[in-house]
C-alpha cells in the first residue's frame, strides 16, 4: 500500500442494481475526476451532478459525483465518490476509465487503512466499520455504531492514561535522581495498579456479549425423539424448515438457521432426539447433538408434557444458559411436571406460549448484556490484548510487594502499555516521556 496513489474500488456489492457507489480517493483524485467529467471542478462536499467521458468524449454514464476536500473526508484524503447506475459494465467501465486517467485498483481494506493512518479512526473503530456492516440484529448494530463513536476506544485510553502516569513516575525516579523526585509509596501505586486491572477485568467482561453480537447466540434445541425440536425450530423461524413426522428419530443431522429475537441474533441449531439406539446412523446423530449441547449458549430443552420426564444424559454445557420448554400444552400434564414452575410451557401446534419463551430467552441474555455495557463489547483480538495488559500488571504488582528495584517494576508497565496499544493502534513509549517533563517540569 502506497499512500501517495490514488486509489480507486466498488464500494457496494458487485452485481446488477439500481445504484452503485465507487469511490476515488488520494492525493490526485480531483485531478482525476476532472479530466473524465469534462467540467468545472466539483464543490467540497456538494453533490454535482455530471457525465463521466471516456477518452473520446463519448458520456460514460450521467453520475452523481461528490467531492470531499482533505481532511474531511472518511480516509483524511481528497475523496470522490460516484453514484452511477448500478449496470456491472457501466461500473466496469467507470472504474477502467479512473484507472486510465491514473488511478490504481484499491487492495482490500485500504481505504480504512488510510483513514487509521490519517488519524480519522483508531483500529478499535476501523474495525467496528466491518462490524456495521455484518450486524445481524439491533443490538449488534447499536454496539457496533458505539464503537465506531469511540465507545470502546475511550475505555481503553483511559486506563491507559491512569498506566502512564504510573509508569511516568516510575521512570523518572529510576532516570532522573538528581531532580529529587520522591517515590510513591507502595501502597499507593498497588491502589493504582488495581484500579486500573479492575477497568480491564470489566472490559473483559463484555468478552461474551461481543461473541453474540457478531456470532450470533449458539442455542441447541435438545430432547427425546418426538417432542417436537423440529417443530419448535419451524414455529421459531416462522415457516417449515425442518421435516416434522409422528416417526422418532427422523431427525439424523443437526439443521441450523438464524433468527433475530428481541433484538438478539440467535443461532438455532436442531439436533437429533437423544434415546437408547443401536442403528449406527442415529448414533452419530446423537453425537452430533451432544456436541452441539456441549458447544452452545443457550440450551433449549424440549419435553412433551403429556409424557414422564426421561432422564437425557445431556453433556455438560460450560455454563450455558438453559430453559426447559414443556411442549404440547394443549395435552393433560403428566404427574412428572405439575410441580415444575420454571418450564416454559409451549404449544409449538398453535403458537400459545411462544411469547412467554421469547421472554425467557431474551432476559437470560440481556439483563447480563446490560450489566456489562452491551455499548463496549470486546472482539477476540481485544481480549487478547486486555489479558496480556492485566497479566503485565499483576506481574508489576508483585515486583512492587517484592521491593524489587523500580527498573523491574517498569519492564511490565511498559508490557502492559504496548498491549494497550494494540487495541487502539495509539500508545508508544513518547506518552510516558511526555508525562514524565509535563508532570515534574525536569529541566526547570
Amino acid at each position: 500500500m502506497h499512500s501517495a496513489d490514488t486509489i480507486v474500488a466498488l464500494a457496494t456489492p458487485p452485481g446488477a442494481g439500481a445504484l452503485a457507489l465507487v469511490r476515488l480517493s488520494g492525493p490526485r483524485a480531483a485531478e482525476i475526476t476532472a479530466g473524465c467529467i469534462g467540467s468545472r471542478p466539483l464543490e467540497p462536499r456538494r453533490a454535482a451532478l455530471v457525465r463521466v467521458q471516456d477518452e473520446g468524449g463519448n458520456t460514460i454514464d450521467s453520475v452523481v459525483a461528490t467531492y470531499f476536500a482533505a481532511p474531511a473526508s472518511f480516509t483524511g484524503e481528497h475523496t470522490v465518490e460516484f453514484c452511477c447506475h448500478g449496470g456491472m459494465f457501466v461500473v466496469r467501465r467507470l472504474i477502467e476509465r479512473l484507472l486510465q486517467l491514473g488511478a490504481r485498483p484499491a487492495e482490500p481494506g485500504e481505504f480504512s487503512r488510510r483513514a487509521f493512518e490519517n488519524g480519522r479512526l483508531d483500529l478499535a473503530q476501523a474495525e467496528a466499520v466491518m462490524d456495521i456492516i455484518n450486524a445481524g440484529s439491533d443490538l449488534a448494530l447499536r454496539s457496533a455504531q458505539d464503537q465506531l463513536q469511540g465507545a470502546l476506544s475511550r475505555r481503553v485510553a483511559a486506563a491507559a492514561d491512569a498506566l502512564i502516569s504510573v509508569a511516568a513516575h516510575n521512570a523518572a525516579y529510576i532516570d532522573f535522581p538528581e531532580e529529587d523526585i520522591a517515590p510513591d509509596t507502595r501502597d499507593n501505586l498497588l491502589v493504582q495498579l488495581a484500579a486500573i486491572r479492575g477497568q480491564l477485568q470489566a472490559l473483559l467482561a463484555t468478552a461474551d456479549t461481543g461473541r453474540y453480537l457478531r456470532e450470533g447466540i449458539r442455542t441447541a434445541i435438545v430432547g427425546a425423539p418426538n417432542v417436537g425440536k423440529s417443530s419448535l425450530l419451524n414455529l421459531l423461524l416462522g415457516y417449515e424448515r425442518a421435516l416434522v413426522s409422528t416417526t422418532a428419530g427422523t431427525t439424523r443431522d443437526t439443521i441450523e438457521e438464524n433468527i433475530t429475537l428481541r433484538g438478539l441474533s440467535l443461532r438455532l441449531i436442531d439436533t437429533a432426539g437423544l434415546r437408547r439406539s443401536s442403528d449406527a446412523l442415529e448414533l452419530a446423530g446423537m453425537e452430533r447433538s451432544r456436541q452441539a449441547g456441549a458447544a452452545a449458549d443457550l440450551i433449549l430443552e424440549v419435553a412433551d408434557i403429556s409424557c414422564p420426564r426421561a432422564s437425557l444424559g445431556l453433556p455438560e454445557t460450560g455454563g450455558a444458559k438453559h430453559i426447559l420448554i414443556l411442549n404440547k400444552s394443549d395435552l393433560p400434564a403428566h404427574p412428572d411436571w405439575e410441580n415444575e414452575r420454571s418450564a416454559v410451557r409451549l404449544c409449538c401446534r398453535s403458537g400459545e406460549g411462544r411469547e412467554q419463551l421469547e421472554n425467557a430467552i431474551a432476559d437470560s441474555f440481556l439483563h447480563d448484556m446490560g450489566e456489562n455495557d452491551s455499548s463496549v463489547a470486546i472482539n477476540t483480538r481485544h481480549r487478547y490484548a486486555l489479558q496480556e495488559a492485566h497479566s503485565a500488571l499483576e506481574r508489576a504488582e508483585q515486583s512492587l510487594r517484592e521491593g524489587e528495584s523500580p527498573e523491574f517494576t517498569d519492564l511490565p508497565l511498559r508490557d502492559a502499555l504496548d498491549a494497550l496499544g494494540r487495541i487502539t493502534g495509539r500508545i508508544d513509549t513518547e506518552d510516558i516521556l511526555d508525562r514524565v517533563f509535563s508532570t515534574f517540569c525536569l529541566g526547570k
